[in-house]
């Protein structure tokens, strides 16, 4: 079985928004999409497959044109749960480039964007590479480059470019650093895994399978648990439809469990957290269940079990490593080209439909990665 590698290497750049933090493999960048008078951006994460399409450098001036751009928009601040109304979709003129420039497309979006260069004024990028870019939910962008990552030169042909923005991309990355660095996963321990079928539990259970952990998940219907005994977990349950959650953890590892990778909080982790073993690590990566309340949440205290178990309880944003950018992403490359990490996207058509798709994994009825075909 091979080690998870943890050797230093090179990473990409982003940029940030200091506005509302959300889950751990997105909080740092939140959604732009669109800010235009009277209308507030979007405050969520994007990133975007995109494909550079044309060279200003390549082509006289005549040769270029005014482009426009889909936009989605938010319209009204969530009240509770988001809904479809409090979208709005806009039509918007982008600028000729300038000097060092690129003009984007999408072409997935991931509810995180993916895009190609169209265009390019930047010798740095050819025109048809993809690259992920954070830009927002939207068809057009314009970049100078420098919020760009070219996809790894090893990305085999016959893998679908859409990973870039799951399992090899930063969900992947959130699941890797996350059981390295925080959970600090060990040969023969017990790591339990919640909101496992999605886009990062999903890679943290076969990540802990190929580590040599027993995994232990749950997720949101009787099909989720069936895919995640497909994909190698040991035990898996349906949360929603246990007598009692407090039993089924029990008897899915009666000697508890030595890591925990929270994606959900709330209730389920007031729970989990009297199962762990003395001496425990709980990577808090996101509390999806928590997100849309209007009224916070009222549960048991925690303070006694990490007292009296010695827990280590840590919060963490996947941005932390961008020095070992690089080191992950070749890692799952790698895992998933020889069939050690399945991969699954639950693909929408359609820009329009890019609200559906984001309230659809905000309920929990994606599988895998969520993802938006332009």
């Amino acid at each position: 079985m091979p080690k998870l590698a943890t050797a230093s290497l090179g990473g990409s750049a982003t940029h940030r928004d200091p506005s509302m933090q959300r889950h751990s493999h997105t909080s740092s960048d939140p959604l732009e999409v669109c800010v235009t008078e009277g209308i507030q951006p979007l405050s969520w994460v994007q990133r975007l497959l995109t494909r550079l399409v044309s060279r200003r450098h390549s082509f006289p001036p005549a040769c270029s044109k005014m482009v426009t751009a889909k936009v989605w928009v938010l319209k009204k601040h969530f009240e509770g749960f988001p809904k479809t109304s409090d979208f709005d979709l806009k039509k918007i003129e982008l600028p000729n480039l300038k000097d060092g420039e690129l003009l984007l497309e999408s072409v997935f979006l991931s509810v995180d964007p993916y895009m190609r260069i169209v265009e390019s004024n930047n010798p740095a990028f050819t025109v048809g590479a993809f690259v992920v870019a954070r830009s927002g939910w939207r068809t057009h962008f314009i970049s100078d480059g420098k919020d760009l990552q070219l996809l790894p030169s090893s990305w085999p042909e016959s893998l679908p470019k859409s990973l870039a923005l799951g399992t090899v991309g930063m969900p992947g990355l959130t699941a890797y650093f996350g059981l390295l660095e925080v959970c600090k996963m060990k040969l023969g321990e017990t790591v339990l895994v919640n909101a496992a079928a999605g886009a990062v539990g999903s890679v943290v259970g076969q990540l802990a399978k190929i580590g040599g952990c027993k995994v232990v998940g749950c997720a949101g219907s009787d099909y989720k648990v069936a895919y995640l005994k497909k994909i190698g977990f040991d035990e898996a349950f349906n949360y929603k439809t246990v007598v009692s959650l407090d039993e089924a953890l029990r008897q899915a590892s009666p000697d508890g469990y030595d890591c925990f990778f929270d994606n959900v909080g709330g209730e389920f982790t007031s729970i989990a957290i009297n199962h762990m073993k003395k001496y425990g690590r709980i990577a808090v990566c996101g509390a999806i269940s928590q997100y849309n309340d209007t009224v916070p949440q009222k549960g048991p205290y925690v303070q006694v079990p990490m007292i009296f178990k010695e827990l280590q309880m840590e919060g963490f944003i996947v941005t932390r490593w961008n020095n070992r950018w690089e080191e992950g992403l070749k890692a799952l490359l790698k895992w998933v080209v020889e069939g050690k990490v399945k991969c699954h996207e639950q693909v929408t058509e359609g820009f329009e439909n890019m609200p559906m798709a984001f309230i659809g994994m905000l309920k929990g009825e994606n599988l895998g990665k969520a993802i938006v075909k332009v």
